[in-house]
């Protein structure tokens, strides 16, 4: 806050005259601006304030704190139009500061994310028929005259589209008379969703929760619901039934998925279902798409949005639904920055918006799959796979009994290699699954064993064979692939140790040559400098039968529906297994049940071959059983002895700077000042999973907590007690999902 000083002849204005404005920076909290004289500002205004040399956006926060006299207060205006975030918004920003122990205006920025979108709607010259007849009367220019009867306004290149004329043709017009021109705002206003457009056939487990579900939305008050149903069961149509319900009752709609790659099949479902596709909100939009989105959703006028986490701080003024699809998906967890998850804020807002909240998941994480069994979320089951449609086979092929090949595989088993076989020779499509990016994960000299690591990161360097290129996924550092041990100079005898989904593709057109194949990663992507798109563009082909064989990572594991897909091969089903994080057992589980949940989602029945040298494990053997149900009660077993999250809590200080000396004495002394109190163990500091990320030391001490535990508040009392120098920075992470 700025201090109060008065001097004696200051002039005190108003209160009504003077407010609290936040700023979107990580500041202590509001500051005190005088505003327009007679100018009624409420909370949420949106404002231009002066910040040093500079102006920024600001958001009326409350009334002002200080005594401040008029002559030492710089003036916020009020946007044009007096543009404001909903109040429901604002008080879901202070929640969330409060909360992750964050500044408010940290949050703030998240909700700001788009200035163009309070500037007032440039506009944009289209026409439209006029009275004046042509002296010169051609076929083409008929069909423009014809196009235009319908009396919408269009431009140039539209109408030359419509009427399969030049554009020269429609000028043509223009000059004679017969097209006038037209003012239209900038963007075209986004197409309301049809609740009735294209009501589907539930079976009786679905129409029972569609049945619940709006039953929800109806009363208008605050609830959470886990709809809980196997991979193909048809969620998404239930909670399309929800939605329909939503609009038909004037309110908007939130949809998060944890993916922009999911989003390309769901806009076409979506499409289907309700006659037009929703609008969007993540990170592959241009600035111009995210102000006409942002401001759409702030006007109502965008009734329904598919976003990313971040969409759940849009100005939502009518919000009466949100749904979290896959909501266990680590991808909702925000890292960097103000650390957040999205699904457990989702809850906040839906409470704070007095909506309802659907969890959607085939693998429920466990702190949701506990909520819903206490009762304090509605649990909706759907049992069995939507029509004729049944859940896969799964076997385990023991890697450890798969004597060394003839034929020199590595990665592919005989019991793959023929499942891949009858598969391809039956016109069916398969998936092979590995979650390792690039061709090799680790680049080793036979030599000396020097290994090639990112001298940023304290992680090793992964070979990208397509690119000639080593890697560090952790930063982005990059070289070209060497000839010679950049150690010990010898040439020839670098070794790629490990496979990654482009080995395993390489290994896979060795034994297949004449099979159709792709590989989907974020690296492959990335590669053709077409980002999500490229995606897009393979999933389609993948569902158009294009491609037999999709060869990928995690990208590939949920939300795609392929009727053809039958065979499911996982490489290595033992990958992130046991990293030593308490919630590695589960992710394990759910990536591999979501990848194993691709095969067989039509009529013909599926296999999903894992590959394991650990076939007792008890993830594997869940898999192989599908009793998921006791594999999540021995979770919860595990966490409630060891006092874990959901039966305890977790927070967590991370340490990171330049200096890594610096760094660890900060550490040191941090876990000196930890304040004792009841039922709270302090544990570090140690270094962190990756103890050099970006050229930055880093440190981490972690806070376990009994459930009843004031976790915010002690953090905040134990971080007071210890100066943080600015070359230093200590980042809290309240309720932790992984320990890099």
């Amino acid at each position: 806050m700025r201090p109060a000083r008065l001097k004696q002849e200051a002039v005190i204005l108003a209160p009504q005259e003077r407010a609290g404005v936040l700023l979107p920076l990580p500041l202590a909290g509001a500051y005190d601006y005088k505003l327009p004289r007679g100018v009624n500002a409420p909370r949420g205004t949106v404002v231009a304030a002066p910040l040093g040399n500079r102006e920024t956006l600001g958001v009326v926060w409350g009334a002002a704190e200080g005594t401040v006299g008029d002559n030492r207060l710089k003036v916020a205006e009020p946007l044009e139009g007096m543009p404001a975030l909903p109040a429901g918004l604002c008080d879901f920003i202070d929640w969330v500061a409060d909360y992750t122990i964050n500044p408010p205006g940290a949050i703030l920025a998240m909700a700001l994310r788009s200035r163009g979108a309070f500037e007032p709607e440039s506009l944009r010259t289209a026409y439209v028929k006029g009275d004046a007849v042509p002296a010169k009367m051609s076929e083409a220019r008929k069909r423009v005259l014809a196009v235009s009867e319908d009396g919408l306004a269009r431009s140039v290149a539209g109408l030359a589209e419509d009427a399969n004329v030049s554009t020269a043709v429609v000028r043509g017009l223009i000059a004679a008379g017969a097209l006038v021109t037209t003012q239209l705002p900038e963007f075209s206003a986004f197409k309301p969703p049809d609740p009735d457009f294209a009501a589907p056939n539930l079976n009786d487990d679905q129409a029972q929760a569609a049945a619940h579900l709006r039953d929800a939305v109806a009363a208008g008050n605050f609830s959470a619901s886990l709809l809980d149903g196997v991979t193909g069961s048809g969620k998404t149509e239930v909670y399309f039934e929800a939605i329909a319900e939503t609009l038909r009752r004037g309110r908007q709609v939130l949809i998060m998925l944890p993916e922009i790659a999911l989003t390309v099949q769901f806009l076409e479902r979506f499409a289907a279902r309700f006659g037009v596709r929703p609008a969007e909100w993540h990170s592959d939009l241009t600035q111009k798409e995210r102000r006409r989105t942002y401001r759409a959703v702030m006007k109502g006028e965008a009734r329904v949005v598919v976003g990313a986490r971040s969409s759940l701080f849009l100005p939502f003024p009518e919000l009466g639904l949100i749904i979290v699809d896959e909501e266990h998906e680590q991808a909702f967890k925000q890292q960097d920055g103000a650390i957040y998850h999205a699904r457990d804020m989702a809850v906040v807002r839906a409470r704070i918006e007095k909506c309802p909240l659907i969890l959607a998941s085939a693998t429920p994480s466990l702190e949701t799959f506990i909520n819903a069994g206490s009762g304090r979320y509605a649990h909706l089951k759907l049992a069995a796979r939507h029509g004729v449609a049944e859940m896969p086979k799964v076997e385990i092929v023991d890697l450890r009994r798969q004597q060394g090949a003839e034929d020199n595989a590595k990665w592919l088993s005989a019991p793959l290699r023929k499942a891949m076989a009858q598969t391809l020779a039956a016109g069916e499509q398969a998936m092979l699954f590995l979650n390792r990016r690039g061709y090799a994960p680790l680049t080793l000299c036979e030599a000396c064993g020097h290994k090639l690591t990112c001298p940023n990161c304290s992680s090793w360097l992964v070979e990208h064979r397509y690119r000639k290129r080593l890697a560090c996924h952790q930063c982005g550092y990059e070289i070209a692939l060497p000839t010679a041990c950049p150690e010990c100079k010898a040439e020839g005898t670098l070794i790629a140790c490990g496979p990654g989904v482009e080995r395993v593709a390489e290994e896979f057109a060795h034994f297949f040559p004449g099979a159709r194949y792709a590989i989907a990663s974020s690296d492959t992507m990335a590669s053709l400098h077409t980002g999500p798109s490229e995606m897009q563009a393979t999933i389609r082909a993948m569902a158009k039968r294009e491609i037999d064989v999709l060869i990928g990572t995690q990208i590939i594991a949920k939300g795609h529906h392929f009727p053809q897909l039958t065979l499911v091969g996982v490489i290595d089903a033992d990958l992130g297994g046991s990293d030593g994080d308490l919630r590695a057992r589960e992710r394990t589980f759910q990536l591999l049940h979501q990848v194993s949940g691709r095969a067989g989602r039509a009529e013909k029945p599926g296999l999903v071959l894992l590959q394991t040298r650990n076939p007792t494990d008890a993830v594997i053997a869940a898999l192989a059983s599908g009793d998921r149900d006791s594999f999540y009660a021995q979770e919860a077993e595990f966490r409630s002895r060891a006092g874990a999250p959901p039966y305890g809590r977790l927070a967590a200080i991370i340490v990171s700077g330049y200096d890594g000396e610096q760094v660890r004495q900060i550490a040191r002394a941090l876990a000196k000042a930890a304040p004792a109190a009841k039922d709270v163990k302090v544990w570090g500091p140690t270094p962190a999973f990756y103890a050099l990320l970006r050229g930055q030391t880093r440190e981490r001490l972690l806070v376990q907590a009994a459930k009843g535990v004031d976790m915010q508040a002690y953090m905040r009392a134990w971080l007071s007690l210890v100066k943080i120098p600015n070359q230093v920075r200590a980042t809290v992470d309240v309720d932790p999902i992984s320990f890099y």
